[in-house]
Parts: C-alpha cells; structure tokens; sequence
C-alpha cells in the first residue's frame, strides 16, 4: 500500500530511522489545522509547522511525504467524522439532504480555510468517505443510479462550499467595518441607474430589487434558496426514476 494512503488512514508503516521521538502524523496535522484556523490555510507550511513544533523542516517529510499530502490529510482531519441524521433522515431523503448539507456547512464555518481550499483529487480519506457513506445511505431508496447520486453530493459539496467563500466575501466587501479604512479594499456596489433596461432588460430589474442586496446580508436564507432549488431538481428526477 502506498505510505500517503496508509498515513491517510493511520495504519501502521515500517518505521523510519531518524524519526523524532514525540512526532507523529496526528500531532503534524493538528498542528498546521490549529494554524489555520487562527491565521488562515495561506499561513501554513511545512516550514511553520515544523518551527511551531520545534523540529526541521526535513523532519516533517519523516511524517508527510510533500505539501498535498499535508492538505490532504488537514482537509479529512478537519472535516471530522461524519454525521448521525437519525433514522428518520434516513428514512426522507429531503431531510437527509438537508441535514447533510446543514452538517457540513457547520463544519466549514468552524475552519473557513477548508471550503476555499484547492481540490488534489478524488476523496480517499476515511471522514471523507464516511461522509460520502452517509449521504448515499439517505438517497439508497430513491432509484437514483450511481452516476446520479454522485452528481448530488457533487452539487450539494458545491454548493456548500461556494456558500463558506463567496457569501462571506461579498458580505466582507459590501459592508463597512467600524474602525477599518475600508477605501482600498471595499469594491463599491454597481449603481442601478448604471444598469438601464433598455441594455439589461432583465439584469436591471434584479438590480433594483430589493431582494437581491437583502439576500447578501442574509447568508443563511441565501444558502437556505439555493439548497431548496438542489433539492427541487434531486425530486424531479428522483421522480422520473421511480416507476
């Protein structure tokens, strides 16, 4: 087996020489998920892990084999296990999918560096999975196939996560912060008159609705809309599977 893949999943390696007493991979991760946490995915590195730790930078590579192997083990880490949504979740996909969704976003928004940070490719660790796991046992009934069901956690893992970056980004811009010279960094709001109906017929009646600037303030219902429209197009087919 792969040494990445058996670090992923904690199984035992053949031990290294030169390895530190008092270093290992749980306490690495740990380490550079408290980091980013406190000052943001863009302040980890080996390196910092390694000072704050007290080691060298080589005798990290001891215990993760390169940087992706370190997101990769900080991004199942930090997703954690993955949620009990109770029998009746179980038993209704729509509110399992709901749970889900609403689980998932709750850990995001404990370690916001986790929804922006970069894809390395398929899920292969054990929370990861488990995840996964727990969102196909909510759709095992719905005559789904396979393809389908993974466009679903596809959409609704987007979806959350577009949620944990671009709402929290907008919110940041538009908005002023007492104390903080905003003028450098607040990109201003397009004004309606800017927007004429007779060059954006449509663009410009959402530009003056009132609805759209109070969804930006109000990320909960704005993830609430767009959770309902997945899940209205899940019923659609979900329906047109079912004989």
């Amino acid at each position: 087996m792969p040494s990445d893949l058996a670090r992923l999943w904690r199984l035992p390696t053949t031990r290294r020489k030169g390895r530190p007493a008092g270093l290992d991979v749980d306490l690495v991760v740990s380490t550079a998920v408290d980091l980013a946490d406190r000052d943001g995915f863009a302040a980890v590195s080996l390196q910092k892990v390694a000072a704050t730790l007290g080691f060298t930078k080589m005798a990290m590579y001891r215990h993760v084999g390169s940087w992706d192997e370190l997101i990769e083990l900080m991004a199942d880490a930090a997703i954690g296990p993955a949620p009990d949504l109770g029998d009746a979740a179980l038993d209704e996909w729509r509110v399992g999918l709901t749970r889900w969704a609403s689980e998932l976003r709750a850990v995001l928004a404990l370690h916001p560096w986790l929804a922006p940070t970069p894809d390395i490719g398929p899920a292969r660790g054990p929370n990861t999975i488990a995840w996964m796991d727990v969102l196909l046992r909510v759709l095992r009934d719905t005559g789904l196939d396979w393809s389908e069901k993974l466009s679903v956690l596809l959409a609704l893992t987007t979806h959350v996560r577009q949620a944990g970056t671009t709402t929290p980004r907008l919110i940041d811009m538009l908005l002023p912060h007492p104390g903080r010279d905003d003028s450098p960094r607040r990109r201003k709001p397009v004004p309606a008159a800017l927007v004429g109906p007779d060059r954006f017929p449509e663009a410009s009646k959402l530009f003056a609705a009132t609805a759209c600037t109070a969804d930006i303030h109000d990320p909960q219902r704005a993830f609430e809309v767009g959770l309902e429209l997945i899940l209205d197009g899940v019923a659609a087919r979900i329906a047109a599977a079912r004989p």
